[in-house]
């Protein structure tokens, strides 16, 4: 006798077959397509940008020099710009993002953590220009009148670091710009700490809790340790967000192309000065300049997410994973 299976029609397995590897090309071209991409994009600027480097070497991005009458150019204002920009932004944005985030997942009470982290959330879906117009009529006005006299007259007499709180008062200037970013950013950061906050089992910190330990405890011995990659990694990816910020830093970082110490003056960007220069190239060596210019943006920010996923490999390194 023959079993029924030996007579079973050959088509739906092969049929099976076909959708299955049709599925796991697609994807594959889905996944390629995203790195041929980003290749393009990086090769497509530094084909733009090269007769700036042919002309200029290394000392493009040393230079101070940005004078488009006579071709003179140089990143050195702009790549300062964006990193101080940044890194003021990352001070005042990751405590207030885990505070946030430890405040929604530990202390809140149940009936406000859905309603805030949704008000929370909405921020990241604000235009960076509306931003970028609040922080040039509302903020820079504040901080300029009520602010930043106050920050000049008594933290800018201070040895060492008065000279980075000294300067007049405009309003706006790389603090400004910081101030912006930081509140850009806060929305990415906290939404994924939150996250991953939540993914801590209960029976942890339940546990943390009966043996009596604080909630302060719970959360430097149980909730960071067992989170640590995945903040880190919500760390960097709001870097990312802040480094390639356009036009929120464009209204207000004052696009002055020369550096200074004082974070109250003003001062310029890679990405700001793309945007507002790039109508105004009418040479070839200006356009190659700010191509350029987008291509050491490019650099900088793939630089910083490496240094993130070495760091989490590092991580997963030394928890056994």
């Amino acid at each position: 006798m023959h079993s029924p299976a030996a007579n079973a029609d050959p088509a739906p397995r092969f049929l099976d077959g076909a959708g299955d590897w049709v599925f796991r090309n697609i994807v594959a071209i889905a996944g390629w397509f995203v790195l041929i991409t980003l290749v393009l994009a990086a090769f497509s600027m530094y084909w733009g940008g090269r007769e700036a480097f042919a002309e200029f070497g290394w000392g493009f991005l040393t230079s101070t020099d940005w004078d488009p009458v006579q071709e003179k150019y140089g990143a050195a204002v702009a790549i300062y710009g964006t990193v101080v920009t940044t890194a003021i932004a990352m001070l005042i944005a990751v405590p207030v993002s885990f505070g946030i985030a430890l405040f929604l997942t530990e202390v809140a009470p149940a009936w406000i953590r859905q309603p805030l982290g949704a008000a929370i959330e909405l921020l990241a879906g604000i235009p960076s220009i509306i931003y970028g117009m609040w922080g040039l009529f509302v903020l820079a006005p504040i901080l300029g009148n009520h602010v930043y006299p106050w920050i000049d007259e008594n933290l800018g007499q201070l040895p060492v670091i008065g000279t980075l709180f000294s300067g007049p008062p405009l309003g706006i200037g790389m603090l400004t710009a910081g101030i912006v970013l930081a509140i850009m950013v806060i929305p990415f950061i906290s939404s994924v700490m939150r996250e991953v906050f939540l993914t801590v089992p209960t029976r942890l910190k339940e546990s943390a809790y009966a043996l009596g330990s604080t909630t302060t405890e719970v959360v430097w011995d149980i909730v960071l340790p067992y989170t640590r990659s995945a903040v880190i990694g919500g760390i960097f990816l709001g870097m990312g967000r802040a480094l390639g910020e356009t036009m929120a830093v464009t209204f207000v970082l004052g696009n002055a192309h020369y550096i200074s110490l004082s974070l109250l003056e003003p001062g310029n960007s890679i990405a700001a000065s793309v945007a507002n220069e790039f109508a105004e190239a009418t040479t070839p060596m200006y356009q190659s300049a700010l191509l350029a210019l987008g291509f050491l943006l490019f650099v900088v920010t793939f630089i910083v997410l490496a240094i993130a996923k070495l760091m989490l490999m590092q991580l997963k390194k030394r928890e056994g994973k």
